[in-house]
């Protein structure tokens, strides 16, 4: 496992809640810069960077499995044991991995644009000639678990109880939006709700983002 860098905000709660936030493919933890203080008040926020990106290692092994690893690893260690896991993109396919792995732990699930685990044709994505700020070799290590799924990943998400929010970014987005409504039919206690933003609508409206996570988990 990998330990992973991360950055601290927020107020311990009463109950000991806390908001875990996972970037997508190619960020890290500053994409929630706009997000983590207005999600302060439900507890101590922790915005990760996942292997491979931001401060975090690089050690050019990569998988989603690998990732959840090192994020249960690190729940572990600040010994968080009521968490509200938010991810988007690649962060939202960890996410709900982690859930799987550890139910006893997850308050509540808030899946931005996450990858549906179904098989895809995404094309192979091309190298750029300038550097990049995280370690290439995660693109076509994630490119070909999201083009390729385990089998498993689709019905294991009727397993996940706790409340589920799934962010879709409407018809800006590329991910197909009938797949993330079909994704949230699966949870029995799923919701979905489209903020028309795009891929990357956490960036885009950070208030209104926040604010269905809020109402999400506020009647917890």
């Amino acid at each position: 496992m990998t330990a992973l860098a991360y950055r601290a905000g927020g107020n311990p709660g009463p109950d000991g809640t806390s908001v875990v936030l996972l970037h997508g493919l190619g960020g890290d933890a500053s994409s929630w810069r706009e997000v983590a203080p207005l999600l302060g008040d439900l507890g101590r926020t922790y915005a990760v960077d996942l292997r491979g990106h931001g401060d975090s290692p690089r050690p050019g092994d990569y998988s989603a499995e690998l990732m959840r690893d090192d994020v249960v690893a690190l729940l572990d260690e600040l010994a968080l044991e009521r968490v509200v896991l938010v991810g988007h993109s690649l962060g939202g396919l960890v996410a709900y991995l982690v859930a799987l792995a550890s139910p006893e732990r997850t308050l509540a699930l808030v899946l931005e644009e996450p990858p549906p685990p179904v098989p895809l044709n995404r094309p192979d994505a091309v190298r750029p000639d300038e550097p990049t700020p995280f370690d290439w070799a995660v693109v076509p290590a994630i490119r070909a678990q999201v083009n390729h799924p385990d089998p498993r990943w689709w019905g294991q998400l009727a397993t996940i109880t706790v409340p589920t929010l799934l962010v879709a970014g409407g018809p800006e987005s590329h991910v197909p939006q009938h797949l993330l409504a079909e994704m949230a039919a699966q949870f029995p206690n799923g919701k979905l709700s489209t903020i028309p933003g795009g891929h990357s609508l956490h960036e885009v409206y950070p208030q209104e983002f926040a604010d269905s996570v809020r109402r999400l988990v506020g009647p917890i």
